[in-house]
């Protein structure tokens, strides 16, 4: 009567066996780490990087305890401080022989201590959150007004532009505010340029006007058009910090819009709050620029311009490939007259390429560029902090108008996809401010892993004391089911590399108390069923299946509440739903299929069974 069949005794064994590999990495702490990730956004990390990286630990003498590569840093792992501090060094000198022109950052940073054998199947701990490990959190303002403000000055260049083509003749167009004023001197002049801006500016919403002999119209953007240029600044602005927070070597960032306008960045770990600002408040902007292709040609000219001579009016900068090149000073083109950058295929060749759209004015430079440099080559530039590098340097085949430019040739689908958001999200699209700061020192973090830890730990104990007090037997079957659900929390934050803070620690203490509920309903429903003269195999398969409907109810409407702070919550709120999600979830099967697992395993195998041990059981009349 009370015996599984064999697959649902697998199931669980699996289940059980899962939870302890996927627990067991965050009981092996951290050690000190290297981490090396790249700071010129045109150099990627390589095999070829990870085998430099060695060869100068080897040559430093210095023997890691693992080096492991990942897709946005190689983090190599030792034993003890000093050999981390001696191995930053080494390193250094290796991949960066020129420190005012480095190309990659080397961090000190803690990495699991987990076995090789561990992280292999992608066991690996879960990371603590700013609260717990300490770290500093920054809340960003994006200036909307400002991304708008930016948007309109294009739009002006543009009908500008456009009022030049049709032959329309106005008497000046200026922004005021959120609007642009443009004057003419007649109604019919003001009429075809109506129809004109409403043809090729769907974005704008137009108004006549007049004041004594001026004509106007009054352009602004539409609601629809406000609400997208909003949200592509804020989605722009959160890719670049992204972009830019890699360099600190943070092992989880957190970077997440909070309202329609604010960003919040939480850096677990990093105490340098003078260095985490300049990264975060570093502006780049993207110019365009001709190719010097005659003394890029020149072996001895180039090599002199590597030595730091080039020839008056020019630059060198090294392209993608290691390739020296010597570009022109004058700048053709900035970032400001590029609207968007997508990655595509060449029409023709099929081959990957960029898809770049400019404005009305940055397209009429571009075809006037285009048309007088046939055959030389552009270079696509990213200037940050007074140094640039080389995006893409094509060769212009032929006249570009239309404001449709596309770049191709040597270039992969990833490189593609790289380069297209180097173009859309080099820079800022609008300009933020921090308006709330703080620092979290590591022992305070410390301070909060071990009141929460306790406190979980005591609970627990609590618990554990009452239930095999109460149902003798029955409750250490309660208490190992506890134990089970625990492990299998653990495992998928683990497995699912959540981020635990302090509010999580509260939601696996209240996980605890609510998976525990379940095991008393169906412990008293057994004790019911033996009351009303029940034998105790039938009191057990009764007691588990008709408690069944009660604990699926009462976790489910419990469910719903935590779906609500997940799906509207953010922040603490967040954490603390993931963890109570999925808690439940755990705690349904733990509490019903693992503790009755456990009774059959104790009892299923005997068919007379008198009693079982489940505390007084209080019988009518007794």
């Amino acid at each position: 009567m009370n015996r599984y069949p064999l697959w649902k005794n697998a199931i669980v064994i699996l289940a059980l066996a899962f939870g302890f590999l996927y627990t067991l990495p965050n009981f092996f702490g951290e050690v000190p780490a290297v981490q090396v990730s790249s700071i010129k956004a045109t150099i990627k990390l390589d095999s070829a990087l990870k085998a430099r990286i060695e060869e100068a630990l080897a040559a430093a003498g210095l023997q890691p305890t693992g080096v492991f590569f990942e897709p946005n840093s190689i983090r190599v792992r030792f034993a003890d401080t000093d050999t981390q501090l001696k191995a930053r060094d080494a390193i250094e000198k290796a991949i960066n022989p020129d420190p005012a022109n480095a190309s990659f950052s080397v961090a000190l940073n803690l990495v699991s201590a987990s076995p090789d054998w561990l992280t292999s199947i992608h066991a690996l701990p879960m990371y603590l959150g700013l609260d717990l490990r300490g770290g500093v959190h920054f809340l960003l303002q994006v200036d909307m007004k400002g991304a708008i403000t930016k948007r309109l000055d294009a739009l002006g260049a543009d009908l500008r532009t456009l009022m030049r083509d049709k032959g329309l003749r106005h008497g000046g167009i200026v922004r005021e505010g959120q609007q642009l004023i443009i004057r003419f001197r007649d109604a019919e002049t003001r009429e075809k340029a109506r129809i004109a801006i409403a043809d090729n500016q769907p974005d704008l919403e137009l108004v006549e006007a007049q004041e004594g002999s001026d004509w106007k119209l009054i352009a602004s953007l539409k609601p629809q058009a406000h609400k997208r240029i909003q949200e592509s600044a804020l989605k722009q602005n959160i890719t670049t910090l992204a972009n830019r927070i890699n360099e600190l070597g943070v092992a989880e960032p957190v970077i997440q819009q909070q309202g329609a306008d604010r960003i919040v960045v939480q850096l677990p770990g990093v105490q340098d709050t003078a260095k985490a600002k300049d990264i975060l408040g570093r502006t780049a902007t993207l110019e365009i620029r001709m190719v010097d292709d005659e003394a890029s040609a020149n072996p001895a000219t180039l090599e002199a311009a590597a030595n730091g001579n080039p020839p008056p009016g020019t630059e060198y900068y090294v392209e993608r490939g290691g390739r020296g090149l010597i570009v022109k000073k004058q700048v053709v083109l900035t970032g400001d007259r590029l609207t968007d950058a997508q990655a595509g295929f060449d029409s023709q060749t099929h081959e990957p390429a960029v898809h770049l759209t400019l404005d009305a004015a940055g397209a009429r430079i571009f075809r006037d560029v285009t048309r007088e440099n046939v055959g030389k080559r552009m270079a696509i530039l990213l200037i940050e902090k007074g140094k640039g590098e080389v995006v893409t340097a094509p060769v212009i085949r032929t006249e570009i108008g239309g404001g449709r430019v596309q770049i191709s040739g040597r270039m992969t689908t990833t490189e593609a996809s790289d380069v297209a958001l180097l173009l859309r999200a080099g820079s800022l699209a609008a300009p933020m401010e921090i308006i709330e700061e703080r620092t979290i020192g590591p022992s305070l973090g410390a301070d909060n892993i071990a009141k929460g830890m306790n406190s979980t730990l005591w609970g627990f104990i609590a618990i554990a004391v009452f239930m095999i007090a109460y149902y003798l037997l029955f409750g250490l079957v309660s208490v190992i089911a506890l134990t089970a659900n625990l492990l299998l929390l653990v495992a998928l934050l683990s497995l699912l590399q959540a981020t635990l803070t302090l509010p999580g620690i509260a939601a696996v203490a209240l996980t605890l108390g609510m998976a525990i509920d379940a095991n008393v309903l169906i412990n008293e429903r057994i004790r019911e069923e033996l009351r009303n003269g029940a034998t105790p195999h039938a009191a057990i398969a009764a007691g588990y299946e008709r408690a069944w409907g009660t604990i699926l109810d009462s976790n489910i409407t419990t469910l719903i509440a935590g779906l609500a702070l997940l799906i509207f919550g953010s922040g603490p709120v967040r954490g603390f739903a993931v963890v109570h999600c999925l808690g439940i979830l755990t705690s349904i099967f733990s509490s019903v299929v693992v503790s009755r697992a456990l009774v059959n395993w104790i009892y299923g195998g005997r068919r007379k069974l008198a009693s079982i041990s489940i505390g007084q059981v209080w019988k009518p009349g007794a």
